[in-house]
């Protein structure tokens, strides 16, 4: 049997609050007393993620394929922008393999939803949710996540080759 390649990559991604009812994020729809200021819409983690992904392949990053100054993407729902970037790997020959995503704010609360967005995030990529953790953290009220003027994510991701 062959030695199977892997790569590690990561991803980061923030966005301002702004008006709304809602966030998207790990796929899901969160209700919140703001929205996200994004051209698409807004998915702080999946956007870290796709990051992730694409830096372990050395493709770029998410503005690259996905520019945001490309009226196609406005509004784009980012689990679509994941599945684009999950095909980009299987064409060069990768799949995804685990993943770790850190949300960074101080509100709303992630771990009522964390679950939720495993199973989303697991489904996106084509793994078992126990290869897909999410988790979250606050900066204890420090900086513009702290203020409670946006969100952020971080994401590390382990791409496989496809035998």
């Amino acid at each position: 049997m062959k030695n199977m390649r892997r790569r590690i990559g990561q991803g980061v991604d923030v966005h301002a609050f702004g008006p709304g009812d809602h966030l998207v994020l790990g796929g899901i729809r969160i209700p919140f007393e703001r929205g996200i200021e994004a051209h698409s819409d807004g998915d702080v983690a999946l956007h870290a993620l796709c990051d992730a992904l694409l830096g372990a392949a050395a493709l770029g990053d998410l503005g690259t394929h996905f520019p945001p100054a490309d009226p196609q993407w406005r509004d784009a729902d980012s689990r679509g922008l994941l599945s684009s970037v999950t095909s980009m790997l299987a064409e060069r020959g990768w799949r995804p393999g685990n993943c770790d995503v850190t949300i960074i704010c101080e509100a709303p609360k992630i771990a009522p939803h964390a679950a939720e967005m495993r199973r989303a995030i697991a489904q996106g990529l084509g793994v078992d949710w126990s290869d897909v953790s999410v988790k979250a953290t606050t900066t204890d009220k420090l900086g513009l996540c702290g203020r409670g003027e946006g969100i952020a994510a971080l994401a590390i991701a382990q791409i496989e080759e496809i035998e």
